[in-house]
């Protein structure tokens, strides 16, 4: 069998298991919250080239993408684009996040494995207590394959643009190897990507104790196209090609090692999770005058702990994390900014920042699950978090040029504040529960209030007259009702969401990092699955959600409170279609649909959204070989990945690819 949606069915299902919520496998039926999971078969039939390709099949996630393996993310929120906007998700690979609490990148999923993923499980919203920091609107964890068995494949697929792609995968009980290579052009002008992928863990017992250790590492070299501009200058198929950033690009490695000891007691466990990270990346920001060069990077070493005890009607779980960040930045203007003169003379050539940042990271938390009855449970838990940043200024404090001259119009635009100590304690309550109505029904509810400490560039990486940013943690308090089970040929999960967020950190019209803002966030989620007959099923994913501003004024003299988030469509998701008419083949039928969204705060420009089909089929020629093949964009609807409004750029568009097919050959053995 080669299933396409099995994701909907095994978040729906209410025996499937489920590792994120607590760190350990549980059923979903003991979950006081939302749970999705796109699994091994789903992200096989997906194929995915792009993260965004998998993710739109979770409700309540809407990726955008920009150019190459760059996005940004929406988890139950609009699409967040501020400079620690990324802060407000968690990715993690294996149950590690993928950066430091307070150093995260936008486009960090880049840096996991997803393409050999055996599973994706997704949290939307502030679920409980074993995340904190990062996980305000959800938390998206890639999950490995296991060290189980042995294993051996090869996979080559090819596609337009020069795309070549290979992903090999060797391994038996003790060791596992992933590699990933991918080369691609792409339809836009001067710009492709080169990236490599590199997973290892290997498995072994002492003791009834079980040690599971991994090394991933990651390189990205991209050139990358920028925005295009001029309204629905999209639909033009040969401006659409075009780059008008040809010398754009980034250039990013990763590596992290990491293992599992796990000791199982009469009723009680533990697990002791120690890692190490580092990343580095060079990023030309072509979208800033005088295009300058950003460098930073990040090494960091941390634990994760979990103690849990069951008894006969109650779990009690309880950890500590802790984690130690050396963190810098550099940005540099190689050659004079062009443009008029004030541009020329407040954005000078050299350095504008350098600094070095050291975190410290330190989070206990307790939950206990406690069952009155035998279809009943009630959640209560709490996280404590303590963040705290030691910043060094590594150049003249102010908004002077490298050399310490002054510029002119009254300063330089890049402000270095003083050297500083910054510490932010955020406490996370969550309380849930959930009732087994039957075998078939189950309800849930749950309260939850989480947070993110300002990220270290809202922090240190100021403008204009700004000389301190006096930030406080954004804060999101959520409450969660839901449904999910299933019957004989139907499965479902059906959630509503209400989020009330504050102290929402943004840039207002003086060029100030402030942290006054205010958003409220409410929306309806479904996940289900129908098998017609043995031939044919339908599954779907959808979202309908509102995101508005609460405070009124963020950029301009325009009042917005009321107004709708700029890029948060109200309805988003994905249908898919299978017919499977024998055991050795499949096809698949995906529609794809994002609706109209508002480009501004002032909810003056928008974008009408889109509607695209996809198709996919499988056939397994024996056991060895399987081929398939994948038509994107079957229709070559002229749509936009991505579309913007600023007041410098008008309407700017991420112009979508055309009508592309992909072929691959999997070789097992």
């Amino acid at each position: 069998m080669l299933p396409l949606a099995t994701a909907v069915a095994s978040a729906a299902g209410i025996d499937e298991i489920f590792v994120t919520a607590s760190r350990a496998p549980q059923t979903v039926q003991s979950l006081a919250g939302n749970a999705f999971a796109l699994d091994s078969d789903t992200l096989t039939n997906t194929a995915h080239q792009h993260i965004q390709q998998a993710l739109i099949k979770v409700p309540g996630v809407s990726m955008h993408r920009n150019d190459g393996m760059e996005y940004l993310p929406a988890i139950r929120s609009p699409v967040l684009s501020g400079a620690g906007a990324c802060g407000s998700y968690l990715m993690a690979e294996d149950g590690i996040p993928l950066r430091p609490a307070g150093f995260c990148n936008v486009n960090e999923l880049f840096e996991s494995h997803t393409e050999q993923a055996a599973r994706i499980e997704v949290i939307r919203g502030p679920a409980n207590v074993m995340y904190g920091s990062n996980a305000l609107h959800g938390v998206i964890n890639v999950l490995t394959p296991e060290v189980a068995e042995d294993v051996a494949s090869l996979s080559v697929e090819t596609g337009p643009n020069a795309y070549k792609r290979l992903k090999l995968t060797v391994g038996n009980e003790q060791h596992l190897l992933a590699i990933t290579g991918l080369s691609s052009d792409s339809f836009r002008d001067e710009s492709g990507v080169d990236q490599q992928k590199l997973t290892y863990k290997n498995r072994f017992i002492v003791n009834d104790v079980v040690v599971t250790s991994a090394l991933s590492a990651v390189n990205l070299n991209q050139e990358t196209a920028g925005y295009i501009s001029g309204t629905d200058v999209y639909k033009d198929k040969a401006l659409a090609a075009t780059n008008p950033n040809p010398e754009a690009y980034r250039d990013a490695r990763a590596v992290r090692v990491w293992s599992r000891i796990e000791k199982q007691m009469d009723g009680a466990s533990w697990i002791v999770t120690p890692y190490m990270r580092y990343s580095k990346m060079d990023f030309l920001q072509h979208f800033l005058p005088g295009t300058p060069l950003e460098q930073n990077g990040q090494s960091s070493v941390g634990v994760q702990s979990l103690y849990k005890m069951a008894e006969a009607d109650y779990t009690l779980s309880m950890g500590l994390d802790a984690e130690v960040t050396n963190g810098w930045l550099k940005q540099t203007q190689e050659n004079p900014t062009v443009g008029s003169a004030f541009l020329v003379g407040t954005i000078p050539q050299g350095k504008h920042y350098d600094y070095e940042v050291k975190a410290t990271q330190l989070a206990p938390f307790v939950q206990v699950d406690w069952a009155p009855t035998d279809a009943a449970t009630v959640s209560a838990g709490v996280r404590y978090e303590r963040m705290s940043y030691d910043y060094d200024n590594l150049m003249v404090d102010g908004r002077t040029r490298e050399d310490g001259t002054t510029c002119g119009f009254g300063g330089c635009r890049y402000t270095r504040p003083a050297d500083s100590r910054d510490d932010f304690s955020n406490w996370s309550p969550f309380v849930g529960g959930l009732i087994n109505v039957s075998p078939q029904v189950q309800l849930f509810a749950n309260l939850a209030e989480g947070f993110r400490a300002p990220q270290a560039v809202e922090l240190y990486r100021l403008q204009r007259a700004q000389q301190i940013a006096d930030l406080d943690s954004e804060k999101l308090r959520s409450l969660e009702v839901g449904t999910r089970g299933g019957f004989d040929a139907l499965s479902y999960e059906l959630t509503l969401y209400t989020m009330q967020k504050d102290n929402v950190i943004f840039r207002d019209s003086d060029f100030f990092n402030v942290s006054n803002g205010k958003t409220s966030h409410k929306g309806l989620e479904l996940a289900l699955r129908y098998q017609f007959n043995p031939q044919w099923d339908v599954s779907w994913a959808g979202s309908l959600a509102r995101h508005q501003y609460e405070n009124s004024d963020l950029s301009s003299d325009i009042e917005i409170a009321g107004n709708d988030v700029d890029t948060a469509p109200k309805q988003f998701g994905v249908v898919d279609l299978g017919w499977q008419p024998s055991a050795s083949s499949r096809y698949a039928l995906e529609w794809v649909y994002t609706g109209a969204y508002f480009t501004d705060p002032e909810n003056e420009h928008r974008y009408d959204g889109h509607d695209l089909l996809n198709l996919r089929a499988h056939w397994a020629i024996n056991e060895q070989l399987k081929l398939s093949a994948r038509l994107l964009n079957a229709l070559d609807t002229r749509y936009a990945e991505r579309a913007d409004y600023s007041s410098f750029g008008g309407d700017r568009y991420f112009p979508g690819a055309p009508r592309s097919l992909y072929v691959s050959l999997n070789i097992a053995w």
